[in-house]
């Protein structure tokens, strides 16, 4: 006796066999969906279009828009690029995905590229997603995973499931390729349509996609060369030392060298930012204000204060303004479609009086300036301040490298600062380390330290925070003077010995559930890292505790 089940899919009820699959329920409602459909939901877990469906369930199908088939759209592109390359240039030809770059994902390979090589790359590519070539999830003994990759001389992946003490992990098969991921995968190379390739040197392409925010649009590509420099640099700088991935950085864990690694990338981090104080300090007689922007937990606080110690050690004195304290009083606050307050906006800041107040810093005038109070909506102006011959304003917030700020001032009496954890460590050859998802972490700790929030709390509010970084700080981070990058390369090992706990305290129940999930399973390929060694004025202390800044 065949029994039937009830799924509701757009919140209406059907009837289905026991164990039909997620794609055969699919098949009846694709015209539902303006684009292909790459994952599900059900009863609130991601699940593979593959998946047998056994007990009455609630579907909601995902495509490239959501960010859980966005993520999934883009390993899928990867996979497929592996397939084309090995079909075109043999498997001794290596894609290494390095790390984000306008939109896409910037990407080294081990032969020389040429333009018309990558438009036969392109082009095979396209074969394969026309032929719709399944995917394949396969449940692999751990152990012969990894003879697998010393098999093929990947030992960057045998590495990475040296740390994984899973009996059994879960690779991708696409032809003759197996690969490992940290998300669910398409089921099939048909799925993901949307790419393109842009040449961008002799060795390295950029892949081009969706995102979430430009939706079905693929953007056209410009380049960004302060953030492409800083990226090269701490790159060369990593492979220099010999740590360039998640196995590297636990076999000095493993091997007790944690400290010395610790101490040589906060003299790095210190050195970089004292050669932007003297190049500050070469130009006092021009520049009176440093404005400095970056997204969520990029690290600004830290960065700044500790900027403004170096400065003094030059003879200025900075005096520091926060654009937060110009908010507009909270009944002319903007309010999102939504009908929720959007203070991530522009329109918050009183631009006027902001703008107004600064010339007048600059004509050597007194001001009564504000400090906004928070709780009751509106600014207060309990404070005066006036420049002196060698002070210097710093002046933070997201939208300080905004032209449309103190734009009555010229663009030589300004130097301004774009701040970013820009992770150079990767997990291997094929799986980065996305800045968003290390900014999140950081947010995380932070968040639960000092406002004592759940971390259902944090990523609620995560996706509006996304979104107010792509309009309002992202398109103005190229009219930086200079990209200041946050991020230590050991940084992983410390958030996740506080961070990983508090993901656990995630209910099965809740929506975050499966974005709790996620965060585990790319933490647990890296040993814990004490933070004993970290000194005061590091800038992850923003976000664990023990900062000299902050505490």
């Amino acid at each position: 006796m065949i029994e039937t089940i009830e799924v509701k899919v757009n919140n209406k009820i059907f009837k289905y066999s026991k164990g039909i699959t997620v794609n055969e329920i699919l098949t009846e409602h694709k015209q539902d969906y303006k684009y292909p459909i790459i994952l599900a939901k059900i009863n609130n877990r991601l699940r593979e279009l593959s998946e047998k469906i056994e007990e009455n369930s609630t579907i909601d199908f995902l495509d490239l828009t959501s960010p859980e088939g966005n993520r999934t759209h883009i390993n899928g592109l990867k996979l497929v690029l592996l397939y084309a390359v090995n079909t075109l240039y043999g498997k001794k030809s290596k894609i290494r995905v390095e790390h984000s770059l306008d939109k896409g994902i910037y990407i080294k390979t081990s032969f020389k590229l040429t333009e018309q090589k990558l438009s036969q790359i392109k082009l095979i590519m396209k074969e394969i997603i026309k032929k719709d070539l399944p995917i394949n999830k396969l449940n692999i003994d751990r152990l012969e995973a990894i003879n697998y990759y010393n098999e093929i001389g990947d030992t960057t992946k045998s590495g990475v499931l040296k740390y994984i003490t899973d009996n059994y992990i879960t690779l991708y098969r696409l032809g003759n390729i197996y690969d490992y991921f940290y998300s669910l995968m398409p089921t099939k190379t048909g799925q993901v349509k949307d790419f393109d390739l842009t040449f961008i040197d002799n060795n390295s392409l950029l892949l081009r996609f969706p995102t979430v925010y430009i939706n079905d649009k693929i953007k056209k590509y410009q380049p960004h060369p302060h953030m492409f420099e800083v990226f090269k640099e701490y790159k060369d700088w990593a492979n220099l030392i010999g740590v360039e991935d998640s196995v590297d950085l636990n076999r000095v864990v493993s091997t007790g060298k944690i400290s010395d690694l610790i101490k040589i990338d906060e003299t790095l981090q210190s050195n970089r930012l004292l050669e932007i104080a003297k190049e500050i300090n070469s130009k006092r007689k021009k520049v009176r204000i440093v404005l400095i922007a970056g997204p969520s937990s990029a690290g600004k606080t830290t960065t700044s204060r500790k900027l403004c110690m170096y400065l003094k050690s030059f003879g200025l004195e900075p005096k520091t303004i926060g654009m937060d304290d110009y908010f507009v009083e909270r009944d002319h606050t903007p309010k999102d479609e939504n009908g929720n307050y959007d203070f991530e906006c522009l329109e918050t800041v009183d631009l006027k009086l902001f703008d107004k107040q600064i010339q007048q810093l600059l004509n050597g005038d007194t001001v009564k300036v504000p400090t906004y109070n928070f709780g009751l909506g509106r600014k207060e102006f309990n404070g005066k301040m006036k420049l002196e011959e060698n002070d210097i304003l710093i002046i933070e917030g997201i939208h300080a490298l905004d032209p449309k700020i103190l734009s009555n001032i010229s663009r030589d009496r300004k130097y301004k600062i774009y701040i970013s954890p820009l992770t150079e460590l990767n997990i291997d050859s094929h799986n980065r380390i996305p800045t968003t998802d290390n900014r999140l972490l950081r947010r995380i700790v932070r968040d639960n330290r000092t406002r004592d929030y759940k971390v259902e709390n944090t990523l609620k509010q995560w996706e509006s925070v996304r979104s107010g970084e792509e309009k309002y700080i992202f398109p103005y981070q190229d009219d930086s003077d200079i990209t200041v990058n946050s991020a230590a390369i050991y940084e992983i090992g410390v958030l996740k010995t506080y961070v990983e706990p508090l993901l656990y305290s995630v209910e099965s129940s809740s929506p975050y559930y499966e974005e709790a999930k996620r965060l585990i399973n790319f933490l647990r390929v890296f040993l814990p890292i004490p933070s004993e060694s970290i000194p005061e004025d590091a800038v992850i202390r923003e976000f664990i505790g023990g900062s000299y800044f902050h505490e």
